[in-house]
């Protein structure tokens, strides 16, 4: 299947918006869409991942204004999520397509399922934090972040968990293109601790990282279109500016939920489709 290109930067630019929205990262709604309308999993993969990184560099700006991303966090977690995804992306290109549609189609299923989660509301606010500006603790993996009750700390727990779950993340990124957003997330806020918003923005800054590994190996296999490249990139670019915005004016829960429903459509499709 031809990717058209005008087409191809719309539906980027949807998945990119949806995906910060939500934390899960766009391509895990482009990928799928792509190989479940015909496309190679192979061609997919690389869309995926360079629509991920343009929506996670376009998403910044507003993020890190609100104080909500983590930098020490973001670039710890991504130490054995961009090893694993090296090792995956060098070994995916050996993989049947076949094999790559149905690991697409289990991981489309598992985003589908954490779009149902709900997080358990484990950093509370202190009032006696109302001075301090939202931001990270400098040298450690703690900060506060401006809650609806006011100023909410928080400090990363379990960190050997959450670094084994960054390594699962990273290995999903690397074989099927996907940006492992929808791993992470989760890992930072049920494994670590760390508050939804915060798990999400860091996660969505941490992504950037993890997509450039996995595409110079893709490039190096010469797996990317220049074309697809620039309509998925530009696409990406526009979905996360605009998710940006929109996550810090909404609740994600009901749109994770939403994007729930949507992921598991789409992974019985991957599996009924040849």
């Amino acid at each position: 299947m031809s990717l058209d290109p005008p087409i191809l930067l719309a539906v980027a630019a949807v998945a990119a918006t949806l995906g910060t929205v939500g934390g899960f990262g766009g391509a895990v709604l482009l990928v799928p869409l792509l190989v479940a309308t015909g496309t190679d999993p192979l061609v997919a993969a690389p869309v995926g991942l360079v629509t991920v990184g343009a929506g996670a560099l376009a998403a910044a700006p507003g993020q890190l204004a609100a104080g909500v991303v983590h930098h020490r966090l973001g670039l710890t977690i991504e130490i054995p999520a961009s090893l694993a995804a090296l090792a995956a992306a060098a070994w995916s290109v050996n993989a049947p397509g076949d094999t790559l549609r149905y690991v697409l189609a289990a991981i489309v299923l598992a985003a589908g399922v954490a779009g149902f989660t709900r997080p358990i509301p484990r950093n509370q606010p202190q009032p006696e934090f109302v001075a301090e500006p939202p931001a990270e603790w400098p040298g450690t993996l703690g900060g506060t972040y401006a809650g609806p009750g006011g100023p909410v700390p928080y400090r990363a727990r379990r960190l050997p968990g959450g670094l084994a779950g960054m390594v699962v993340a990273g290995a999903i990124t690397g074989l099927a293109g996907v940006g492992g957003g929808f791993v992470k997330t989760p890992v930072m806020r049920e494994v670590m601790w760390i508050p939804i918003k915060v798990a999400a923005a860091t996660a969505t800054f941490s992504v950037a990282l993890t997509t450039s590994i996995a595409l110079i190996v893709y490039a190096g296999q010469g797996r990317i279109d220049p074309e697809s490249a620039v309509a998925a990139g530009l696409g990406g670019l526009v979905g996360g500016v605009l998710g940006a915005r929109i996550q810090q004016r909404l609740d994600p829960t009901g749109l994770r939920r939403l994007l729930g429903v949507l992921l598991l459509g789409v992974a019985v499709v991957l599996v009924v489709t040849r």
